[in-house]
């Protein structure tokens, strides 16, 4: 937290702040937003969820105690969450991205099935059938809104895992591989590398290569 002024009133204070992700080799989220987002304080802040939420952080940065660090992560994420909800909301009927991938309620189904199963064999015939459309109905609206065909963009988000679990464990990479839906080491590495532009070996060295700088 910071104060700026001469010492007189009005006084202003400028809370700071950071959450940091991954944008390399594939993120979603990010890829979807504009480079700046200015959410108003209501004017009964009082029974607004996100004023509230920055109201406990406030209390947490003025006041240190043990665990505050995990706390103010924890509500940081949380007002990061109810920022994308408030900003969702606004977004006009015929915006494309992720998001209104998100809110389409047959291409927000199948984002969320890939999301939470993205080892599953995934088939353009299975995810046409689970939200009883045509293949080219389903292809053609996934690739609008989204920007990807559906089977590139599963294959994209398992990169966007694999990295992730190449940097932060001890897993092997034919072990990565099949946490994402490759059977073999060979397959993964192939797609892995077409994807990210570098292999899985050569990505886990330039993460743990970064920790150390």
């Amino acid at each position: 937290m910071t104060r700026e002024g001469g010492g007189g009133e009005p006084r202003s204070e400028f809370v700071c702040g950071f959450l940091g992700c991954d944008m390399q080799p594939f993120n979603p989220v990010l890829s979807t937003l504009p480079p700046l987002l200015r959410i108003k304080r209501p004017c009964n802040g009082s029974e607004d969820l996100l004023s509230r939420l920055i109201d406990l952080t406030l209390a947490e940065a003025r006041r240190p105690r043990l665990g505050g660090e995990s706390i103010r992560l924890r509500l940081s994420e949380l007002v990061f969450v109810e920022v994308m909800r408030r900003y969702l909301e606004t977004l006009p009927a015929h915006e494309t991205g992720w998001l209104s991938g998100l809110r389409d309620p047959w291409i927000g189904k199948i984002l969320v099935m890939l999301h939470e199963q993205p080892a599953y064999p995934w088939t353009l015939n299975e995810l046409a059938s689970r939200t009883c459309m045509s293949r080219a109905a389903l292809a053609a609206r996934f690739t609008h809104l989204v920007g990807h065909a559906p089977m590139h963009y599963l294959t994209l988000w398992r990169m966007q895992i694999a990295a992730r679990l190449l940097a932060d464990s001890s897993m092997k990479v034919a072990a990565v591989g099949r946490e994402i839906g490759y059977e073999s080491e060979a397959a993964f590495s192939r797609a892995f590398k077409r994807t990210v532009g570098i292999s899985p070996a050569a990505s886990r060295g330039n993460a743990a290569a970064s920790r150390r700088a």
